[in-house]
């Protein structure tokens, strides 16, 4: 007898051959475990000036990243800096599918003026530059965590929806949506019990892409001065500051702008992974 094999097995299978998909996951997930465990692998706070008499030291065996104009020590603010850029980049992708989610289902379930509305919506949103519009808004607002998520989230939401509005649009002449209509059920019910879930590949695409372009724009923002808020440490900002000392202290530039391009990197390895892997026409592959 033949083993029938699940869709999923072939998508990990997929996912397991792409070695940059496989090794980005890797190394995001070693980005995570020290946000989230800061406090048992750096030896300071992030806003501690605990070694002032050796401020702009180079890397050495004790301060593996050097120690900043302040007397902090550059790796701890790395790895604090980690988890404000993964805080807004998650943060900002799941109000991204929060949004993005109904409005594509809308559009590709109903089609006709509900579909013409979402794209004006859509094309309103993709010609205005996501970082001027996010200037003004920050420099209206300063800035701070909450305003970048929300501004990050208002554009993020665009690539979400048009992955759901294709699905949708392909599912609704199935077999089964057509059975759910004969028996009466609504169409809010159709799309919230049958479309969405067939859509969950492309909503986690969405999800995992969304994640890069938010952690960019929070370093762009820091980096003009109207992002996070010092003392906290953020990418963008350390690399602001360090661009100062680039010449003389060329750690203080370095190091930050290397752990951003890693992990945005990271993530969109793994995004383009994950949609490789769960792509339905590569099935049984």
């Amino acid at each position: 007898m033949t083993r029938t094999r699940s869709p999923l097995y072939f998508a990990l299978r997929r996912f397991a051959d792409n070695k940059a998909a496989v090794v980005s996951a890797l190394i995001l997930g070693v980005i995570l475990l020290m946000a989230i465990f800061a406090p048992l692998i750096t030896p300071t706070g992030y806003a501690d000036q605990a070694y002032l008499t050796e401020g702009l030291a180079f890397p050495s065996a004790q301060h593996w990243m050097g120690v900043d104009d302040l007397g902090r020590d550059f790796f701890t603010r790395i790895v604090y800096g980690a988890r404000v850029s993964l805080s807004i980049g998650f943060s900002a992708a799941l109000f991204a599918v929060l949004i993005g989610i109904p409005l594509g289902a809308i559009a590709g379930f109903y089609g006709g003026w509900a579909d013409w509305f979402v794209m004006r919506l859509i094309e309103l949103f993709s010609v205005v530059p996501p970082l001027l519009a996010a200037m003004l808004l920050g420099a209206l607002t300063n800035g701070g965590f909450f305003t970048i998520v929300l501004i990050a989230s208002l554009f993020g939401w665009v690539q979400v929806c048009l992955l759901v509005r294709a699905q949708v649009k392909a599912f609704r002449e199935k077999e089964f949506v057509r059975a759910a209509q004969a028996l009466g059920a609504s169409p809010g019910y159709i799309i919230r019990r049958h479309l969405i879930p067939n859509s969950i590949s492309p909503i986690i695409v969405g999800f995992v892409l969304a994640i890069p372009l938010a952690m960019m724009l929070e370093a762009s923002l820091s980096f003009l001065g109207i992002g996070v808020p010092p003392p906290v440490p953020s990418w963008g900002q350390m690399i602001n500051v360090g661009m100062n000392f680039m010449y003389f202290y060329w750690h203080l530039a370095v190091f930050p702008t290397l752990a951003l391009a890693v992990t945005v990197l990271a993530t969109t390895l793994l995004g383009d992974g994950l949609r490789d892997a769960l792509d339905p026409t590569m099935k049984g592959r």
